[in-house]
């Protein structure tokens, strides 16, 4: 019986040369990392296994959710896992106004790579799936577990294989085409299974695209989501890591609860309505209905925080103003990135369009620290949750949407088609 891509790189850390789904291992880990929300709860666990993480080099701390502090509390868990950082003296700690949101730095600095695995105490951690490595969340006690053993245990996933063929259009990205996949299984339609993506249209993908589909497999309830290595894949690996990866590919033979075929070019511009991310609604569909109007608009987050994401907000929103009724922050996922946005001369784009834009941070995604929203409030975001309360008052709605609809619906002062917001750039 063959093995996924996932079941390969599970009994490859294994030490095992056969693994099968629902089976039980303890699998060595290269790299655990955690934030500023959950870091400073796994410490007081940590303390009661270990002295000193298994390795500085594969414990990784990135300050991002609340930073810079929003108050004396979120200070407070700062300043813990900075302290923690120094005194175990990890490679890896990245500092606000250093770096940026953690799952665009770890692949950005070349913290991760293929064939790897790798957990993290944050559920969009599946992220680096687009690398070709297994990545997955998990809770505060299995962090610390990792951090001072270097392994941890899992139940393998079986998987759910998706084959991508064709092209997506020019208003389409991969947050169109994850959202469109979540509204046709479901939020529980991979619930602890790998989804596998597959097929000759990922190579129509950029690697920005991957990551944002890979980032949001939690939100069918995956496991994890998972790429192949393809030449894409290798050339971001070759320009920002210099540690040694391996590719694993799935046997012919492997095993697969579904095959679900995916045809890109059928993808239509798809926003996902409130309360959960697999209420998907085509553009055409909403422009169908009454407009939506809007107070808000977000462009960022680890979803969709990469250059691209900014470079496509850009040209919609050059030469327009932002809708009157519409307040609009656009956050770069790292300073790297911010950076280029002022070299290519996108934020003065952004200011001059009437934007907000703020350094890097996961800010509005969580209702952390700005972007907060009031009651009856609406918001386009970026970002991968529109939960009940998730950016502000329990009363206020969040509709999900790539960076192409988040800068057309900006404009518009409504949730707007891209398309022809920007057939009139």
């Amino acid at each position: 019986m063959g093995m996924t891509m996932t079941q390969k790189i599970l009994a490859a850390h294994a030490g095992l040369d056969h693994v099968e789904a629902g089976q039980l291992i303890e699998a060595k880990l290269d790299v655990v990392m955690a934030n500023d929300i959950t870091g400073p709860m796994a410490l007081p666990i940590f303390g009661q296994m270990a002295d000193k993480v298994f390795d500085r080099d594969k414990v990784v701390l990135v300050p991002d959710h609340f930073t810079p502090n929003k108050d004396i509390k979120s200070a407070e868990n700062s300043k813990a896992i900075r302290e923690f950082a120094k005194d175990q003296g990890l490679t890896w700690y990245f500092e606000q106004g250093k770096s940026g949101v953690e799952h665009a730095i770890l692949p950005e600095a070349g913290v991760v790579a293929a064939g790897e695995c790798i957990i993290g105490a944050d559920s969009h951690t599946c992220t680096y799936g687009a690398l070709g490595a297994f990545s997955t969340g998990v809770g505060t006690t299995d962090i610390a577990t990792g951090m001072a053993t270097g392994e941890l245990w899992f139940k393998v996933p079986s998987a759910l294989k998706f084959v991508l063929t064709g092209k997506p259009g020019p208003y389409v990205s991969g947050k169109d085409i994850i959202i469109h996949i979540i509204g046709k299984i479901g939020v529980d339609g991979a619930l602890y299974k790998s989804m596998e993506f597959t097929g000759d249209g990922i190579g129509n993908l950029s690697m920005d695209d991957r990551f944002t589909m890979a980032n949001m497999a939690i939100e069918a309830g995956a496991k994890n989501g998972i790429f192949p290595v393809d030449e894409k894949t290798e050339a971001y690996l070759k320009e920002h890591t210099k540690k040694e990866y391996k590719i694993y590919e799935a046997d012919p033979d492997a095993i697969y609860d579904a095959v679900i075929e995916i045809d890109l070019g059928g993808v239509r511009p798809t926003v996902a309505f409130p309360h959960l991310p697999g209420n998907a609604r085509t553009i055409d569909e909403i422009e169908a209905m009454e407009p939506i109007k809007i107070d808000q608009v977000v462009i960022g987050s680890c979803t969709n925080g990469r250059m691209e994401d900014m470079r496509r907000a850009a040209a919609i929103l050059k030469g327009h103003k932002v809708h009157r009724d519409v307040r609009v922050m656009v956050i770069p996922a790292t300073q790297k990135i911010y950076k280029e946005c002022m070299k290519e001369g996108l934020l003065e784009i952004f200011v001059d369009a009437g934007c907000a834009v703020n350094t890097p941070s996961c800010g509005p995604c969580m209702g952390g620290h700005m972007g907060v929203m009031a009651a009856g409030e609406k918001c386009v975001s970026t970002t991968n949750r529109n939960f009940v309360g998730r950016m502000g008052h329990v009363d206020s709605l969040i509709y999900l949407a790539s960076p192409e609809v988040a800068a057309a619906s900006a404009i518009a002062g409504c949730i707007a088609n891209p398309e022809k917001v920007g057939a009139q750039a």
